[in-house]
């Protein structure tokens, strides 16, 4: 097998990995939609949006309760939609390495 050939396919594939995470957005929420996080494939936050509800003054823990797991949701989102790009990508295989 040449191994130029499967340097120019490795490389190609990551290109594409790399704006798959880059265009992904995954939505999480909590709290009955009260709190949403949005992140992108590389799970870094690009949105937050916190409905007036959600705040009390008097509880503030409940609001951060509720901050974490949407970005628990919004983060199994994004590896399950990653996980179908690579599955794509790769064809199912599971190269070791590569954190697919």
């Amino acid at each position: 097998m040449d191994m130029r050939f499967l340097m120019k396919q490795a490389q190609a594939m990551q290109t594409k990995l790399q704006e798959a995470q880059k265009n992904l957005r995954a939505e999480g929420t909590a709290g009955g939609a009260m709190v949403k996080v949005t992140l992108n494939g590389s799970k870094e936050l690009v949105g937050i949006s916190v409905a007036k509800e959600a705040m009390d003054p008097e509880d503030p823990s409940m609001l951060e309760d509720l901050i974490s797991a949407a970005f628990k949701d919004a983060s199994a989102k994004v590896d399950e939609s990653m996980g179908k790009v690579t599955g794509g990508l790769t064809g199912g295989l599971n190269i070791p390495g590569l954190g697919l």
